[in-house]
């Protein structure tokens, strides 16, 4: 029996650079890390909807509405930085369940000023915090050197997918 093919037999000796046991593991455990993230986004939003009744981007905004009184689709965009269009289809949305009110004030007659109705001030109790969502809730709380670190790798991440970043304007309950 040859050396080569008992299983018994030493191995043979290497002469040349060693090769990693093991292929490097980390990109791995970086995509671990944005599912465990996403999955955790995706809970809060599915807890939302059924203790809500509200989907987690329409919960959102009628929170920026309860504590913004007045304030209209361009602010509401602006407060969650998101478009103005995706703005306007939310407002649209709560008016239509009765959850805001707007009215046209002021001199320029175009702008609406949304306010919080009963019904939504209902839906607030009964909603699970944070209202804007686990992951900007998270974000907001981490100090400045973390959050432009995550920044900057995040810019990196994004330039190798080579995607547009227009995309970054969807409410991730949207996504």
């Amino acid at each position: 029996m040859s050396a080569t093919s008992d299983p018994s037999a030493a191995p043979p000796l290497s002469t040349g650079p060693a090769a990693p046991a093991i292929a490097d593991d980390r990109p791995m455990r970086v995509l671990r890390q944005f599912r465990i993230v996403f999955n955790a986004v995706k809970t809060h939003f599915r807890q939302v909807e059924r203790e809500a009744g509200l989907g987690g981007a329409q919960l959102w905004a009628l929170s920026v509405i309860e504590r913004h009184p007045g304030i209209g689709a361009t602010g509401l965009a602006r407060e969650l930085d998101i478009h103005q269009s995706t703005a306007s289809n939310l407002v649209r949305a709560l008016v239509e369940r009765g959850y805001v009110s707007g009215s046209r004030a002021g001199t320029d007659r175009r702008n609406v000023a949304l306010q919080v109705l009963p019904a939504g001030t209902d839906i607030l109790r009964r909603a699970p915090l944070p209202f804007a969502g686990v992951l900007p809730d998270a974000l907001a709380s981490l100090d400045l050197e973390t959050l432009l670190q995550l920044e900057r790798n995040l810019d990196r991440l994004i330039a190798q997918l080579g995607v547009d970043d227009a995309a970054g304007s969807l409410p991730l309950a949207q996504l």
